[in-house]
């Protein structure tokens, strides 16, 4: 029987006769596909499977995943069965295949009900969805378009330049679904009827878009129109697109409505439209993300590795961190030696750089500064048009707001900065059961998670809760997930920090709640990444954590379980005056540290930095902080970077979060080796280094070379404290984790040094190092500590 043969016209959806085998025994068996098996195309591609492999029966989703009834001989079933795992669409992940007969024994009776079975069944069918229980499958992630689409809107008549244009292998998933299965009726394409030609595309087995849960084109699916702020929309057409692309080219602003919400498009080579945007924007300096037209032009500006290549053309598209090597405007990137790039994942991003002159474009979340990237039509209408100068939005709600994830790579492994777009909502499969257990995350990068049987699946990024938009945002994706998961808390853990926003809502829930340290859950996150047990070195490293001795933590040594830690050592406290004021103008830090290393003197130095000071704010701060005035005592990795970079005069204000880390680490000399002395103590203290820096400044050491001195400095503290605690302790496993271990530099350098000291070292890669990926840490001590409670 030639292929033509095998498919069979008429009304029953995804439907294909085939000829039975003429010898071998027949039997049936069952198999269940766990992981991210639903909005994927993975039905589809069973059914196509099963008939190139002459196997007769149905599969279905439900909410356990994937559910596949197979009738064939045995070669058949098994060659079947090893095709499923090694020819899965890229998008999919199995988790787990179990296979089972349905005719249990080989008995001759068993073998004629098999035989009945396939009679009954005389054809693959994609049977409707089922819920089963509480228990779920994977919700499928938003997919960049694929490259057979993106021929279709050039060849197909009823889909020319179609925005929309989606199938089984690309196109929305987590944005659209409101519910599970993932079918059409349970997302916002529920609202588009299908025409008769996408109709027959979607019962066709042979089409790409069989069974494609979004299928549209220009006759019966979403639009998208344009209009200038203030004016009437018009709908969409390959004039409008023009118009928005000369409006870029003009120097104009764009707002566009994306997968998961709005974005502010303008064009990144022409500084005056950037600076433009940051004023209306109201984002003084933060590096806006930039999107490239193609491979060739990214090329052209930044350097890629093989593996920073694969990334930013994955099917995900996140943002990648790049080193650059081509000019742009100092307005995108604030001069900083990196940029955030990225390649179009939408068909619209290719319909506008079709019409472009510019290759580049800023192309950054569409809200001001600080709240959520705005997913609502009117909201976006409300807002946007204070900043933007023209529309272009479509008729497609969407259900899920997410914002676009950004990642670096370090020693050739993908490390997450921001999860979002294209891995959420991809759970963490963890080796115990999590099932009802809330974790509320931190405050800053706010994240939550929740786990369902062995799955700790993550939100999207949330943002920092300090403002009503982003607590708005963060009720509004928990009732999401709750209703997604059909997820009820039993048990919830939050931070120790009695004034997080997270900490609140872990009281409203009204069930037993876990207090979590802060770098306690950094340490476990990794853990759990891993599926370590037992006792590890943590090394956790950031900003701000709250420590059980109410003093700010944020350099420290642990000796950690998942239901226990031990404070091992640290980096000395030093004062923090103005508190959270001292977060944001590092020259604070940077004269808190010259007194501890100076005294008085300090105003002798004869430094640029003693030398800009305002003498009398000084000695008010200075003040405030011998007396604990508004000040309380930190141990933070994240304060002592900004002591330096204040130090060596390149950020005495902070204008975004860690600019002065980061602008720290982007000066640093890559060639300059060695570090400083470092001043044995417990704890540790960087008087010394200090001093040492303060020497360079006065005999004129470049800036470059002072900031790769102490960079090698902090890791090789990070060197003699993994050694000691082996020492003592006899363990050798090192876990990295805290927002410090984003400075690529370090992360990758003490990485290295400890492998080669034959120390196990684990960092992390599915969630990000910092607030982002503390969550799941939570959610893991939440789970080790929870038959520990008397509720």
């Amino acid at each position: 029987m030639n292929d033509a043969e095998k498919y069979m016209s008429g009304s029953n959806a995804g439907t294909v006769a085939v000829s039975p085998e003429e010898s071998g025994e027949v039997k049936a068996v069952g198999i269940r596909v766990r992981g991210r098996v639903q909005g994927v195309g993975f039905r589809p591609f069973i059914c196509r499977l099963a008939v190139e492999h002459g196997i007769t029966g149905w599969v279905e989703n439900d909410n356990l995943g994937v559910l596949v009834h197979a009738v064939g001989n045995g070669k058949q079933i098994e060659a079947f069965v090893r095709a499923i795992g090694e020819r899965k669409p890229v998008a999919a992940s199995i988790e787990s295949l179990d296979v089972y007969r349905v005719d249990r024994d080989e008995t001759r009776a068993d073998q004629d009900k098999a035989r009945a079975d396939r009679e009954k069944h005389p054809t693959f069918t994609i049977r409707e969805s089922r819920i089963l229980s509480d228990a779920m499958t994977e919700v499928g992630p938003d997919i960049a378009v694929c490259r057979e689409c993106l021929s279709d809107m050039k060849q197909q008549q009823h889909r020319l330049d179609y925005p929309l244009i989606n199938c089984t292998h690309c196109g929305p998933r987590f944005s659209i679904v409101r519910s599970i299965p993932y079918d059409r009726e349970r997302t916002t394409m529920s609202a588009f009827e299908m025409c008769d030609t996408c109709r027959k595309e979607y019962e066709d087995i042979r089409d790409r878009r069989f069974h494609a849960q979004p299928v549209a084109c220009n006759a019966c699916g979403p639009q998208y129109r344009f209009h200038m702020a203030g004016r009437e929309p018009e709908r969409v057409s390959g004039t409008s697109f023009l118009l928005a692309a000369r409006l870029i080219d003009r120097g104009k602003i764009l707002a566009m409505k994306g997968i998961g919400g709005y974005f502010l498009a303008c064009d990144a080579m022409n500084e005056g439209a950037v600076l433009r945007l940051r004023q209306r924007k109201q984002r003084d300096a933060k590096p806006f993300a930039v999107m490239f037209r193609d491979e060739h032009v990214l090329q052209q500006f930044a350097s890629c590795s093989r593996e920073e290549l694969d990334a930013v053309r994955s099917w995900r598209r996140p943002i990648v961190l790049l080193p650059l090597t081509g000019k742009i405007p100092e307005a995108v990137n604030g001069g900083l030696a990196t940029v955030g790039a990225m390649l179009p994942y939408m068909p619209v991003h290719y319909l506008l750089f079709e019409r472009l002159r510019t290759p580049v474009l800023v192309m950054t979340s569409g809200n001001l500064s600080e709240e959520p990237v705005i997913k609502g039509d009117r909201e976006a209408a409300e807002k946007l048009g204070r900043v933007a100068d023209a529309f272009l939005y479509h008729d497609r709600e969407i259900s899920n707001r997410i914002d676009d994830s950004v990642v670096a790579v370090v020693n050739r492994k993908e490390r997450l900065y921001r999860r979002s777009r294209g891995y959420v909502p991809q759970p963490v499969y963890v080796d115990r059961d999590v099932e009802g257990i809330f974790a509320t995350g931190a405050d800053l990068k706010g994240c939550f998670c929740i786990g369902k049987g062995n799955q700790a699946v993550m939100s999207q990024h949330i943002g920092d809760l300090e403002n009503l938009e982003t607590e708005k945002f963060y009720r509004e994706a928990l009732g999401m997930f709750r209703k997604l998961y059909r997820f009820q808390p039993g048990l919830v853990v939050c931070d120790l920090h009695p004034d997080y926003y997270s900490t609140a809502m872990a009281a409203e829930t009204g069930v037993p709640v876990i207090r979590a340290q802060h770098h306690h859950a950094h340490i476990v996150s990794c853990m759990a990444e891993h599926g370590l047990n037992g006792e590890v070195i943590g090394i956790s490293m950031d900003g701000t954590g709250y420590g059980p001795d109410h003093q700010v933590w944020g350099g420290e040594f642990l000796i950690c379980s998942s239901d226990s830690f031990k404070r091992y050592g640290h980096f000395d406290y030093v004062p923090l005056p103005g508190m959270d004021k001292a977060v944001k103008e590092p020259w604070r830090m940077g004269l808190v540290y010259l007194n501890r290393a100076f005294g008085e003197k300090l105003f002798d130095l004869g430094i640029p930095f003693t030398q800009q000071l305002e003498k009398r704010e000084a000695e008010a701060v200075l003040y405030a902080a011998d007396r604990h005035i508004n000040t309380c005592m930190t141990s933070s990795a994240g304060r002592l970077f900004d002591a330096v970079a204040a130090l060596l005069g390149i950020c005495r204000v902070n204008r975004f979060e860690a600019e002065a880390p980061m602008r720290l680490e982007a000066l640093m000399d890559p060639h300059s080796g060695g570090g400083y002395d470092i001043q044995q103590s417990d704890p540790l203290n960087f008087n010394g280094v200090i001093g040492q820096v303060v020497e360079d400044l006065r005999r004129g050491t470049p800036p470059p070379v002072i900031s790769a001195r102490f960079h090698h400095t902090v890791v090789s503290v990070f060197q003699i404290m993994a050694r000691k605690m082996r020492d003592e302790t006899g363990l050798n496993r090192v876990v990295l984790s805290g927002g410090t271990f984003q400075n690529r530099f370090l992360l990758g350098r003490t990485e290295n040094l400890l492998r080669d000291e034959d120390f196990e070292v684990f960092t992390h890669e599915q969630v990000p190092a910092s607030d982002g990926g503390i969550a799941l840490g939570q959610l893991m001590i939440g789970a080790a500590k929870k038959d520990q409670l008397c509720v």
